[in-house]
């Protein structure tokens, strides 16, 4: 199996990775194809697939934050059961990151990520495949660390149309343990770089921003 990461539109393998994620996510959640031409030659956002037999069977994206030192996951995929797919994309992403964070004289801090809450929102299927369901996914990611910001999220949705995307929860992985809360002005100075591409942003979404921009800290709950 191989860890390839992929910079521009025209790669075999990101028609492969953009039909995927077609499959498995809901359109809402699934950048346009010629959208991402500018994301994939971002330095800073990277997109790396699993290819086994020529087949891209996983994939994930994130980026890093030098400036916070702190990471954000955009999404995993695991298509198929039975090739240790999520330990092989969770390994390599945090290898590469730490990487990235010694690059920038540090330690990495910690990730960030967007988790369904599976007991709110029940009709996503992912594409039928039973290795991405929300209730694995979910104990699969706490396994990992991530714990859960004591906030009522919602995020814009991608498909730029003004409206708010419910049903999940921004978690926070800490590399080290004892860390039981972040700075309030770190997620909202987050949340706003990294929605900053969407120019249609609901006012719920607003108004989450803004109530963080008053809290000291954000305190991190079981996921």
């Amino acid at each position: 199996m191989e860890f390839k990461r992929i910079t521009n539109i025209e790669d075999p393998n990101f028609k492969k990775l953009h039909d995927l994620m077609g499959q498995i996510f809901p359109p809402e959640e699934v950048l346009d194809y010629e959208l991402w031409k500018e994301p994939l030659e971002d330095p800073s956002i990277r997109v790396f697939v699993a290819v086994d037999q020529d087949q891209v069977v996983g994939a994930t994206e994130y980026r890093y934050y030098p400036d916070w030192n702190i990471a954000m996951t955009d999404f995993t995929i695991i298509s198929k059961p039975g090739l240790s797919l999520g330990r092989f994309l969770a390994e390599n992403r945090l290898k590469d990151l730490k990487q990235l964070a010694a690059q920038n004289g540090k330690e990495l801090f910690g990730m960030f990520a967007e988790i369904y809450d599976p007991y709110r929102v029940e009709h996503h299927e992912f594409g039928g495949v039973k290795v991405m369901d929300p209730y694995v996914r979910r104990e699969v990611l706490s396994h990992l660390g991530y714990q859960r910001l004591d906030l009522a999220y919602l995020h814009p949705s991608w498909e730029n149309n003004g409206e708010a995307v419910s049903g999940l929860d921004l978690c926070f992985m800490p590399i080290k343990e004892e860390i039981a809360e972040i700075p309030g002005s770190l997620v909202k100075e987050f949340l706003t770089t990294y929605y900053s591409v969407l120019s249609n942003k609901p006012q719920e979404w607003l108004d989450m921003v803004e109530k963080l921009a008053a809290k000291e800290t954000v305190a991190l709950l079981p996921l």
